[in-house]
């Protein structure tokens, strides 16, 4: 990457958003550490740094701070919130606790529209707070551009030193213009052009690939999901024979899982592809465990499992490749002393078991999904494989709420077929972030002809979303919804009630287990 702008992670719960933002302005960018030093960041040869939000104090005992010479090294440096506050610490300001604090909404008063972030901008807009402490002693050389109904100092500026900072969050949707302040200082202060294309990461990854790899063997377990197979389709474009994919059925897959698989992989990419069928197995370790989590443990531990085995039949190996994303690894990487959940516990960033002596190959671990299913159609991949609406890592176990047994599979796998078939019909399936079928431990009684049933409920989800991190639930017309209703009680042996979640997340999560 010639050119790059670093982000320091200061524990923000945007900072993936601020690194998303800065991308669309096709501009390449990194999250790292807080605490990354300084001179590792001029080897990287940073166009520009930006000071992530976080929701410490920046006089706080344990308040993470950055390597102070990180203001030396002669780039632009846009701090936001707390990274305005760590500016203001280290370049003699003065932060203290507001006595008001700015949540929510807030209108910016432009007061200088010469300053390059405001750049072709009106004079008010509408920005997100999300702050306790303030600004209240500028830093020396700076000055005020931008003020808050509750903030004087709003957004300053450094001009001769190229260093900005703003109270306010640009990087949410909550600033309407903030991907316009964002864009500002990328270009016209960084100086960035506009380079990031998925042609560019192509070529650059296949040559990376090539030599991480050299002559050796490649192994990588395929799911059919977007990420595995898009890393399949990159690093076998990269090294050809020498990957050999492994495709373990699990038995908790969706309905012609395997068949799909083995056509586009096997037939049409013409990848080395090893098969195991596991099903009886996974569904044995399952028996009587109703424990989300500990289904989560025993497929991924059976996963591993099955896998070690497959790989000594498939000959020896140097690397195992992944398809980790960058949302994964950096949620699998804890910021200071106060380490965030761990929500998605099944992702095996960090996971191997030290018996496993593999290299690791993850060609997608800076890039975000839609970046992803960018690189999957530049690669040549079918639509229904890079335009598929992402599936959990346990399969439907963790759409079966209560035990997994073979008939629950075959019900949820059956009713989740026909939210599929319906959500294409209807033209919905690639428009929405995800739709799917869940099956409740929940039976009641349903009248069917002259008969009495007592039989499963299954609940419909549907989410809008940008990248998992945040959800809501999608209005689906009624037509849709009667016609789901009435194929899936119809055409679904043992189901006599169909219910719509209509939960955001937060609070609730996407996957319901």
């Amino acid at each position: 990457m010639n050119e790059q702008i670093v982000i320091l992670d200061f524990g923000s719960q945007y900072t993936q958003v601020i690194a998303r933002r800065i991308r669309e302005c096709k501009v390449y960018s990194t999250i790292v550490h807080y605490n990354t030093p300084a001179a590792v960041i001029a080897e990287m040869n940073a166009t520009g740094i930006i000071l992530s939000g976080g929701p410490s104090s920046v006089y706080a005992k344990d308040a993470p701070l950055p390597d102070k010479a990180i203001f030396k090294l002669g780039i632009p440096v846009l701090g936001i919130c707390f990274g305005l506050q760590v500016m203001a610490r280290f370049l003699k300001g003065k932060v203290e606790r507001g006595q008001k604090r700015e949540y929510g909404k807030g209108t910016l008063h432009v007061k200088n529209a010469r300053c390059p972030l405001f750049n072709a901008l009106p004079r008010e807009l509408q920005v997100w707070n999300s702050h306790g402490d303030k600004l209240t002693r500028l830093p020396d050389g700076f000055k005020a551009v931008a003020t808050t109904d509750n903030s004087g100092f709003a957004a300053i500026e450094n001009a001769k030193a190229r260093f900005y900072g703003l109270q306010f969050h640009p990087e949410v949707v909550h600033t309407p213009r903030g991907k316009k302040i964002i864009s500002n200082f990328v270009h016209k202060i960084c100086g960035c052009g506009r380079k990031w294309t998925m042609r560019s990461y192509v070529e650059q990854s296949v040559e990376e690939i090539r030599v991480q790899v050299g002559k050796e063997k490649v192994i990588l377990g395929l799911s059919g999901g977007v990420d595995s197979s898009v890393a399949a389709a990159l690093i076998h474009k990269a090294i050809g024979k020498q990957l050999t994919c492994i495709f373990v059925n699990n038995g908790v897959l969706r309905a012609n899982e395997a068949g799909v698989v083995k056509k586009v992989f096997g037939r049409n990419f013409k990848v080395k592809l090893h098969y195991e069928e596991s099903t009886n197995l996974f569904i044995r370790k399952l028996r009587g465990v109703t424990d989300p989590e500990t289904k989560r443990k025993i497929i991924g531990n059976t996963f591993i499992d099955v896998f070690q085995k497959a790989t000594r039949k498939v000959g020896k190996a140097k690397f195992l490749a992944q398809g980790t994303l960058y949302p994964d690894v950096i949620e699998s990487v804890p910021i200071g002393g106060n380490p965030a959940a761990l929500i998605k516990s099944h992702h095996n960033v960090g996971g191997l078991p030290e018996k496993m002596k593999f290299k690791l190959l993850e060609p997608l671990r800076c890039l975000f999904k839609d970046e992803v299913r960018e690189l999957g159609a530049e690669l040549g991949l079918p639509r229904e494989i890079v335009m598929r609406q992402p599936f959990p890592g346990p399969g439907l176990a963790v759409r079966i709420l209560g035990e997994v047994t073979p008939e629950r599979c075959e019900i949820l796998r059956n009713a989740d077929t026909i939210v599929v078939e319906e959500m294409k019909s209807n033209n919905l399936y690639y428009k929405i972030w995800q739709s799917f079928a869940v099956l409740l431990p929940v039976r009641s009684v349903g009248v069917m002809g002259d008969e009495r049933t007592y039989d499963y409920t299954i609940a419909v989800r549907a989410v809008e979303s940008k990248d998992g991190m945040t959800a809501d639930w999608v209005k689906l017309p009624y037509k849709v919804l009667e016609t789901l209703s009435n194929r899936i009680i119809n055409e679904v042996s043992g189901v006599n009630r169909v219910c719509l979640d209509i939960s955001s997340k937060p609070p609730a999560t996407i996957e319901w287990e």
